[in-house]
């Protein structure tokens, strides 16, 4: 079974305190798994990826001089954001559809998906932060989310969330920019409970790195010039925080 490119590594020259993470940043579905049984406008959707995270993310990198580890492959196939033994991480269902690649998955399959691309994200991951080790704070990964689920709307424009460590998102709520617009909110539209935190809290907490994941209403991020302005959003906003670490101002 080919399955591509499933991880991505963009680096930059060290050393560098922060890295960047966005799991769902491709739509792609391998040849050999056709349309997974799905219409064009669900592939296209969010249920096959983040619209406008990875843009976001690269943006975000530059700003902060940092490396971005990215997906390659759609979350339909497998979400790198959640473990192997979680419903989620080959769903069969994704908000109103039914994924019919992924019902009775025989469990070759399944060991086929996670050794091919669970396994290459996680160890990607692993070896740059081991590279990295003697600088690198922090770890952020970057998401976005549709403005309207299960048809209610969602006020919220940015979240920060955290999974086990909060220190970090809960000292971004407190350093928020001044002229901020967004409707920020802590551990909202997700939190750990949905199994978000994956990442963060298998990567970043057992190598003791500082960690937060953001989550950015996708109609906010759909042309360049707002892509623009959200990563010098985050990217400033990030930077500061961190800065209080350093200082030892946000322990």
């Amino acid at each position: 079974m080919d399955f591509g490119t499933v991880v991505h590594t963009d680096t930059v020259d060290g050393p560098y305190s922060v890295m960047l993470v966005c799991e769902h940043a491709s739509s792609r579905i391998p040849a050999f798994l056709g349309d997974m049984g799905l219409p064009v406008g669900a592939l296209q959707s969010h249920i096959a990826w983040d619209p406008g995270a990875l843009a976001v993310a690269k943006l975000m990198a530059t700003r902060l001089s940092a490396p971005l580890v990215y997906g390659g492959v759609s979350r339909l196939v497998y979400d790198c954001n959640r473990p192997p033994e979680a419903a989620g991480a080959m769903p069969t269902r994704s908000e109103d559809y039914q994924i019919p690649a992924n019902v009775d998955l025989s469990e070759e399959e399944r060991e086929s998906r996670i050794k091919s691309i669970y396994r290459p994200f996680s160890r990607a991951l692993s070896e740059l932060i081991s590279q990295n080790r003697d600088t690198l704070e922090l770890m952020v990964t970057v998401h976005s989310f549709t403005p309207i689920y299960h048809g209610q709307t969602r006020e919220v424009e940015l979240g920060v969330l955290h999974g086990a460590d909060d220190r970090f998102a809960r000292a971004m709520m407190t350093t928020a920019p001044a002229d901020q617009t967004y409707e920020t909110r802590l551990n909202e539209p997700y939190s750990a409970a949905d199994g978000v935190a994956h990442t963060l809290d298998a990567q970043a907490l057992p190598n003791g790195l500082l960690n937060v994941m953001i989550e950015i209403r996708n109609d906010l991020i759909q042309t360049p010039e707002q892509q623009e302005a959200m990563a010098d959003c985050l990217a400033s906003w990030i930077a500061r925080t961190l800065a209080e670490f350093q200082k030892g101002g946000a322990a």
